[in-house]
Protein backbone atom coordinates (compact mmCIF):
# COMPACT_ATOMS: atom_id res chain seq x y z
CA UNK A 1 0.00 0.00 0.00
CA UNK A 2 1.17 3.27 -1.18
CA UNK A 3 2.09 5.54 2.08
CA UNK A 4 -0.25 9.26 2.19
CA UNK A 5 2.40 11.72 3.08
CA UNK A 6 0.48 14.90 2.79
CA UNK A 7 -3.63 14.69 3.60
CA UNK A 8 -5.69 17.66 3.34
CA UNK A 9 -8.84 17.90 4.47
CA UNK A 10 -11.75 20.71 3.65
CA UNK A 11 -9.31 23.20 3.40
CA UNK A 12 -10.91 26.97 3.47
CA UNK A 13 -9.56 29.93 3.20
CA UNK A 14 -11.56 33.62 2.45
CA UNK A 15 -10.38 37.03 1.89
CA UNK A 16 -12.91 39.44 2.43
CA UNK A 17 -16.19 37.82 -0.42
CA UNK A 18 -13.40 35.78 -2.28
CA UNK A 19 -13.07 32.31 -1.25
CA UNK A 20 -9.34 31.55 -2.62
CA UNK A 21 -9.88 28.02 -1.05
CA UNK A 22 -13.01 25.74 -1.20
CA UNK A 23 -13.70 23.16 0.53
CA UNK A 24 -10.43 21.26 -0.79
CA UNK A 25 -9.38 17.57 -0.31
CA UNK A 26 -6.00 16.42 -1.21
CA UNK A 27 -3.70 13.89 -0.81
CA UNK A 28 0.05 13.40 -1.89
CA UNK A 29 1.27 10.09 -1.46
CA UNK A 30 4.94 9.39 -0.63
CA UNK A 31 7.84 9.56 -3.21
CA UNK A 32 5.52 10.91 -5.82
CA UNK A 33 5.57 14.39 -8.07
CA UNK A 34 2.08 15.48 -7.76
CA UNK A 35 1.25 18.64 -9.88
CA UNK A 36 -1.46 21.42 -8.90
CA UNK A 37 -2.67 22.95 -12.17
CA UNK A 38 -5.40 25.50 -12.46
CA UNK A 39 -5.89 29.39 -14.36
CA UNK A 40 -4.41 32.30 -12.38
CA UNK A 41 -6.70 33.06 -9.53
CA UNK A 42 -7.74 29.35 -9.06
CA UNK A 43 -5.87 29.45 -5.68
CA UNK A 44 -2.62 27.75 -6.09
CA UNK A 45 -0.68 29.39 -4.73
CA UNK A 46 -2.71 30.21 -1.63
CA UNK A 47 -2.72 26.86 -1.15
CA UNK A 48 1.03 26.14 -0.84
CA UNK A 49 0.80 28.89 1.82
CA UNK A 50 -1.19 27.07 3.86
CA UNK A 51 0.90 23.96 3.42
CA UNK A 52 4.05 25.71 4.18
CA UNK A 53 1.99 27.52 7.19
CA UNK A 54 2.56 31.02 5.91
CA UNK A 55 -0.86 31.55 6.07
CA UNK A 56 -3.65 29.82 8.42
CA UNK A 57 -6.97 27.95 7.18
CA UNK A 58 -10.31 29.59 8.44
CA UNK A 59 -11.43 25.41 8.44
CA UNK A 60 -10.01 22.42 7.49
CA UNK A 61 -7.10 19.97 8.53
CA UNK A 62 -3.46 19.26 7.22
CA UNK A 63 -1.84 16.10 8.40
CA UNK A 64 1.90 15.66 7.72
CA UNK A 65 3.10 12.05 8.19
CA UNK A 66 -0.11 11.19 10.20
CA UNK A 67 0.60 14.06 12.51
CA UNK A 68 -2.19 17.08 12.26
CA UNK A 69 0.06 20.22 11.57
CA UNK A 70 -2.77 22.80 10.44
CA UNK A 71 -1.55 25.64 13.45
CA UNK A 72 1.94 24.58 13.01
CA UNK A 73 4.01 27.41 12.28
CA UNK A 74 6.35 27.70 9.05
CA UNK A 75 9.44 26.88 11.35
CA UNK A 76 7.97 24.05 12.79
CA UNK A 77 7.02 22.38 9.57
CA UNK A 78 10.50 23.09 8.52
CA UNK A 79 11.20 21.16 11.57
CA UNK A 80 9.19 18.39 10.27
CA UNK A 81 10.26 18.08 6.74
CA UNK A 82 8.31 20.21 4.87
CA UNK A 83 10.59 23.32 2.50
CA UNK A 84 9.05 26.06 0.14
CA UNK A 85 11.07 27.68 -2.80
CA UNK A 86 8.84 30.70 -3.69
CA UNK A 87 7.60 32.15 -7.15
CA UNK A 88 9.79 35.13 -6.70
CA UNK A 89 13.88 34.36 -6.41
CA UNK A 90 14.60 34.85 -2.86
CA UNK A 91 18.08 34.39 -2.01
CA UNK A 92 20.90 36.29 -0.10
CA UNK A 93 22.36 38.24 -3.30
CA UNK A 94 25.50 39.83 -1.19
CA UNK A 95 26.46 36.09 -0.44
CA UNK A 96 28.24 33.33 -2.17
CA UNK A 97 26.19 30.50 -3.42
CA UNK A 98 27.67 28.44 -1.10
CA UNK A 99 27.04 30.73 2.08
CA UNK A 100 23.43 30.82 0.75
CA UNK A 101 23.01 27.05 1.49
CA UNK A 102 24.92 26.80 4.52
CA UNK A 103 22.19 29.41 6.17
CA UNK A 104 19.87 27.15 5.02
CA UNK A 105 21.16 24.31 6.84
CA UNK A 106 22.57 26.03 9.51
CA UNK A 107 18.56 27.75 10.30
CA UNK A 108 17.23 24.33 9.91
CA UNK A 109 19.27 22.60 12.43
CA UNK A 110 18.26 25.74 14.87
CA UNK A 111 21.91 26.76 15.12
CA UNK A 112 23.19 30.38 16.15
CA UNK A 113 23.59 32.30 12.77
CA UNK A 114 26.89 33.64 14.43
CA UNK A 115 27.22 36.40 11.87
CA UNK A 116 30.54 37.08 12.44
CA UNK A 117 32.01 34.55 10.15
CA UNK A 118 30.32 32.74 7.06
CA UNK A 119 28.39 29.57 7.90
CA UNK A 120 30.24 27.82 5.02
CA UNK A 121 33.50 28.00 7.10
CA UNK A 122 32.11 25.33 9.61
CA UNK A 123 32.76 22.09 7.93
CA UNK A 124 29.22 20.35 9.47
CA UNK A 125 27.68 23.24 7.23
CA UNK A 126 30.05 23.15 4.15
CA UNK A 127 30.16 19.81 3.43
CA UNK A 128 25.59 19.36 3.32
CA UNK A 129 26.53 22.42 1.49
CA UNK A 130 28.41 21.39 -1.46
CA UNK A 131 26.42 17.97 -1.54
CA UNK A 132 23.40 20.18 -2.10
CA UNK A 133 24.91 22.42 -5.11
CA UNK A 134 26.23 19.18 -6.87
CA UNK A 135 22.60 17.90 -6.75
CA UNK A 136 21.34 20.90 -8.55
CA UNK A 137 24.33 20.95 -11.39
CA UNK A 138 25.70 24.58 -9.54
CA UNK A 139 28.57 23.02 -7.54
CA UNK A 140 31.00 25.01 -10.07
CA UNK A 141 29.33 28.06 -9.15
CA UNK A 142 29.91 27.67 -5.35
CA UNK A 143 31.79 30.80 -4.75
CA UNK A 144 29.98 33.18 -6.78
CA UNK A 145 27.99 35.92 -5.17
CA UNK A 146 23.80 34.67 -6.03
CA UNK A 147 23.29 38.27 -7.37
CA UNK A 148 26.18 37.52 -9.93
CA UNK A 149 24.22 34.21 -10.70
CA UNK A 150 21.76 34.06 -13.88
CA UNK A 151 18.36 33.91 -13.41
CA UNK A 152 18.52 30.08 -13.48
CA UNK A 153 20.86 29.36 -11.72
CA UNK A 154 19.61 31.59 -9.10
CA UNK A 155 16.46 29.24 -9.30
CA UNK A 156 18.90 26.33 -9.18
CA UNK A 157 20.45 27.56 -5.86
CA UNK A 158 16.98 28.10 -4.27
CA UNK A 159 16.41 24.22 -5.04
CA UNK A 160 19.67 23.67 -3.57
CA UNK A 161 18.66 25.44 0.20
CA UNK A 162 15.30 24.00 0.17
CA UNK A 163 17.16 20.21 -0.54
CA UNK A 164 19.87 20.98 2.09
CA UNK A 165 17.71 20.90 4.58
CA UNK A 166 16.90 16.97 4.09
CA UNK A 167 12.85 17.73 3.30
CA UNK A 168 10.31 15.31 3.38
CA UNK A 169 8.08 17.56 0.93
CA UNK A 170 8.97 19.73 -1.00
CA UNK A 171 6.78 22.80 -2.23
CA UNK A 172 7.76 24.03 -5.28
CA UNK A 173 5.95 27.09 -6.24
CA UNK A 174 6.30 27.95 -9.96
CA UNK A 175 10.11 26.48 -9.96
CA UNK A 176 10.28 27.37 -14.14
CA UNK A 177 9.07 31.13 -13.77
CA UNK A 178 10.37 33.75 -15.99
CA UNK A 179 12.79 31.23 -17.35
CA UNK A 180 13.96 30.66 -20.79
CA UNK A 181 13.42 26.92 -23.14
CA UNK A 182 16.92 25.72 -21.61
CA UNK A 183 17.13 26.85 -18.26
CA UNK A 184 13.48 25.43 -18.22
CA UNK A 185 14.75 21.84 -19.53
CA UNK A 186 17.52 21.45 -17.21
CA UNK A 187 15.18 22.76 -14.52
CA UNK A 188 12.77 19.61 -15.36
CA UNK A 189 15.31 17.23 -15.16
CA UNK A 190 16.86 18.19 -11.73
CA UNK A 191 13.34 18.00 -10.53
CA UNK A 192 12.53 14.78 -12.36
CA UNK A 193 16.24 13.28 -10.08
CA UNK A 194 14.63 13.90 -7.29
CA UNK A 195 11.30 11.47 -7.96
CA UNK A 196 11.35 8.43 -5.34
CA UNK A 197 13.93 10.48 -2.91
CA UNK A 198 11.79 13.45 -2.17
CA UNK A 199 8.01 13.60 -1.96
CA UNK A 200 7.35 16.90 -4.55
CA UNK A 201 4.36 19.30 -5.03
CA UNK A 202 4.60 21.50 -8.16
CA UNK A 203 2.89 24.36 -8.73
CA UNK A 204 3.64 25.00 -12.31
CA UNK A 205 2.37 26.94 -15.77
CA UNK A 206 4.12 25.51 -17.86
CA UNK A 207 2.16 22.35 -19.23
CA UNK A 208 4.72 20.76 -21.30
CA UNK A 209 7.07 20.72 -18.03
CA UNK A 210 3.85 19.53 -15.64
CA UNK A 211 3.41 16.39 -17.73
CA UNK A 212 6.93 15.24 -18.31
CA UNK A 213 7.23 15.19 -14.80
CA UNK A 214 4.18 14.50 -12.61
CA UNK A 215 2.79 11.42 -11.22
CA UNK A 216 -0.62 12.67 -10.73
CA UNK A 217 -2.27 15.93 -11.21
CA UNK A 218 -4.48 17.82 -9.24
CA UNK A 219 -6.74 20.59 -10.85
CA UNK A 220 -7.91 23.70 -9.06
CA UNK A 221 -10.88 25.95 -10.31
CA UNK A 222 -11.81 28.97 -8.09
CA UNK A 223 -10.41 26.86 -5.09
CA UNK A 224 -11.77 23.64 -5.53
CA UNK A 225 -10.02 20.63 -6.97
CA UNK A 226 -12.38 19.50 -10.10
CA UNK A 227 -9.89 16.51 -10.88
CA UNK A 228 -7.16 14.63 -9.74
CA UNK A 229 -5.90 11.58 -11.83
CA UNK A 230 -2.71 10.69 -14.03
CA UNK A 231 -1.57 13.33 -16.74
CA UNK A 232 -3.21 10.69 -19.34
CA UNK A 233 -6.79 10.81 -17.18
CA UNK A 234 -6.36 14.82 -16.49
CA UNK A 235 -5.58 14.91 -20.70
CA UNK A 236 -8.92 13.21 -21.44
CA UNK A 237 -11.08 14.91 -18.72
CA UNK A 238 -13.82 17.06 -20.50
CA UNK A 239 -14.27 19.22 -18.07
CA UNK A 240 -10.50 19.95 -16.97
CA UNK A 241 -10.35 20.28 -21.16
CA UNK A 242 -13.55 23.44 -20.71
CA UNK A 243 -12.36 24.88 -17.72
CA UNK A 244 -8.50 25.34 -17.76
CA UNK A 245 -6.50 23.06 -20.70
CA UNK A 246 -8.65 23.43 -23.96
CA UNK A 247 -7.74 22.10 -27.31
CA UNK A 248 -4.37 23.22 -27.31
CA UNK A 249 -2.81 21.37 -24.66
CA UNK A 250 0.36 19.35 -26.42
CA UNK A 251 0.09 15.39 -27.17
CA UNK A 252 3.55 15.29 -27.41
CA UNK A 253 3.84 15.99 -23.41
CA UNK A 254 1.69 13.34 -22.30
CA UNK A 255 3.64 10.46 -24.22
CA UNK A 256 6.69 10.59 -22.20
CA UNK A 257 4.70 10.36 -19.31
Amino acid sequence: MIETLLAVAGLRKRFGGLLATDDLDLQIAAGEIHAVIGPNGAGKTTLVAQLQGELKPDAGTIRFAGADVTRLQPHQRAARGIARSFQITSVFRDMSALDNVALAVQAHRGHSFGMWRPASSEAALREPAHAALARVDLESRAHHLAGHLAHGEQRQLELAMALATDPKLLLLDEPMAGMGTEDSERMVRLIGGLKGAHTVLLVEHDMDAVFALADRITVLVRGRAIATGTPAEIRADPAVRQAYLGDAMPEAAGASC
